[in-house]
C-alpha cells in the first residue's frame, strides 16, 4: 500500500503550467531548504530528441551518466528561487541534483535489488523510514545530516557492514526525482508527505543498525543486501 501511495504522491509535484522538474526543484529548494543544482543530463540522439545512453559531460566513460553535477559545479548548489528558476528555464529537462550534508539530508544507498528486499525487511522490523529515492541501479534512504567524523565512528564500532552500502554525506550529492537516468527514470519509492514542512528524516545510526540486522538475519545466513 505504501508503494501505491508513494507513486500517487509523485503527481503532487506537478502543477498546472509548470514542468515537473522545475516544480520539484523549487519544492526541494524553497519549501524544504535542500540545496539543488541541475545535473549533467543525458545526450540526445539525432532526429526526435530521444534520450541516449551516454552522459552529456565530456567523459565517454562517465560512471554515473547524467546524474552528477557538471556545469555549474557542486558548490553552486543553492536554495535561491531565482537561481533555480533560471537554471531550469534554460535546461527544463535537467536532472535535479541535491548537495548532501551540512543542513541538507544525507543518504545511505544500496543496489536496487537489495534495496527492495531491505525495505520489506525494515517494514517487518517496524523501522520508521523517511523518503526513499529509487534509480534503475540503486535505492537511497534519506537520513538526517551527519558529519564524516560521526559516520567514521559509527562504522568503526561495527563488527561488519555490508560492502554494498554507500554513504552520501558532506561534500556528496544525490539525484532526485523526477530525473532521467540511464535505464529509466529516477522516482520516489517512498515519497515525502505533501505539505510545506521539510520531510522527516531518520538518524543514520538507526538506519545502518537496521540494515545490518536485516542483512545478517537472512534465513539462509546470507546477506539480504548483496549485489
Amino acid at each position: 500500500m505504501r508503494e501505491i501511495l508513494g507513486r500517487r504522491r509523485r503527481l503532487l509535484f506537478r502543477r498546472k503550467g509548470m514542468p515537473a522538474p522545475l516544480e520539484a526543484a523549487l519544492t526541494c529548494a524553497t519549501a524544504w531548504q535542500w540545496p539543488v543544482l541541475p545535473g549533467a543530463g543525458l545526450k540526445t540522439s539525432g532526429g526526435r530528441g530521444d534520450r541516449g545512453r551516454g552522459c552529456a559531460c565530456p567523459d565517454p566513460e562517465c560512471a554515473v551518466p547524467g546524474a552528477h553535477p557538471f556545469d555549474p559545479g557542486l558548490l553552486a548548489a543553492t536554495t535561491d528561487e531565482r537561481m533555480v528558476r533560471w537554471w531550469w528555464a534554460n535546461r527544463p529537462t535537467a536532472p535535479i541534483v541535491m548537495a548532501t550534508g551540512g543542513t541538507a539530508p544525507c543518504a545511505v544507498s544500496l543496489p536496487a535489488a537489495a534495496g527492495e528486499r531491505a525495505l520489506v525487511a525494515l517494514d517487518e522490523m517496524g523501522m520508521r523510514l523517511g523518503p526513499v529515492v529509487a534509480t534503475p541501479t540503486r535505492w537511497s534512504l534519506l537520513v538526517a545530516p551527519y558529519t564524516l567524523e560521526r559516520l567514521g565512528e559509527l562504522l568503526f564500532a561495527k563488527d561488519w557492514v555490508p560492502s554494498s552500502l554507500r554513504f552520501h554525506g558532506e561534500g556528496g550529492y544525490l539525484v532526485l526525482p523526477p530525473s532521467a537516468a540511464v535505464g529509466g527514470q529516477v522516482r520516489w519509492e517512498r515519497a515525502p508527505l505533501p505539505g510545506s514542512a521539510s520531510p522527516w528524516l531518520p538518524d543514520v545510526e538507526a538506519v545502518v543498525d537496521a540494515l545490518v540486522e536485516a542483512s545478517t538475519s537472512a534465513p539462509d545466513g546470507g546477506s539480504r543486501l548483496a549485489y
